[in-house]
């Protein structure tokens, strides 16, 4: 996967956060009736669910509004009433299977972890996704859809790629105890072996050909990043 240069990292957070924000906002029912904020999750909830399951059977190209709201079981409007377009609801998609568990894991205490237990900790939760398979036949999808509508792969970098670079590089930059002296390329030789493992396991099958535990990778990548302090604090 193609990686954003650290000079877009400050724009693709920004990008991210509204986002996110746009997409967990509750949306005022065009019915004029209050919904809960409970039903009105819901109702948004079961979208998704639709959503997901009609992107997956036609593709991109192939998912309509109109078929996602006969799958999810509501009305057209209902849909709109909470996403502007296609585009946005497969933004919602990506972000409900990625960013969101991020801050459901991390919350507001991401930069108070100490490096070897955030390192090893966001690993392990990108890692997981080696047991969705919703999530790996969505990631090919991406992959496959990549050639004819390259918005969408680009979409994936700057919602996802660029937010967890953000976030670990200003993590990295909170931790000058670290002492990494490129935190940029750290940030993506960490992201890429993640998601190089990913695709090549889970997208590829390759753990069916030359399997290999991913408790392996975590512990490599995590000692390579913490050993650089641990090493410096004995030449010291």
């Amino acid at each position: 996967m193609t990686l954003f240069p650290s000079a877009d990292v400050a724009s693709a957070e920004t990008m991210a956060v509204d986002l996110l924000s746009e997409v967990t906002s509750e949306a005022t029912p065009r019915s004029g009736q209050e919904l809960s904020r409970q039903e009105q999750r819901s109702k948004r909830e079961q979208i998704l669910q639709g959503a997901m399951q009609v992107f997956l059977e036609r593709g991109y190209a192939g998912t309509s509004m109109d078929r996602v709201a006969a799958v999810a079981q509501v009305s057209k409007q209902t849909v709109y009433s909470h996403f502007k377009d296609k585009k946005g609801l497969f933004t919602a998609l990506i972000e409900q299977m990625t960013i969101q568990r991020f801050q459901i894991r991390f919350g507001t205490d991401f930069f108070g972890e100490p490096p070897d237990l955030l390192l090893r900790q966001l690993a392990e939760l990108m890692l997981e996704k080696l047991d969705d398979p919703q999530f790996l036949a969505f990631f090919r999808l991406i992959i496959a859809e990549s050639a004819r509508f390259p918005e969408l792969a680009k979409l994936y970098i700057q919602t996802v790629i660029q937010f967890g670079h953000s976030r670990l590089g200003q993590y990295f930059a909170q931790h000058p105890e670290l002492q990494i002296s490129d935190p940029d390329a750290t940030v993506r030789v960490f992201f890429g072996s993640i998601a190089a493992f990913i695709l090549a396991q889970g997208v590829l099958h390759g753990q069916e050909v030359m399997p290999i535990a991913k408790e392996r990778l975590v512990n490599t990548l995590v000692d390579l990043i913490v050993s650089q302090t641990d090493s410096r604090a004995h030449k010291g």
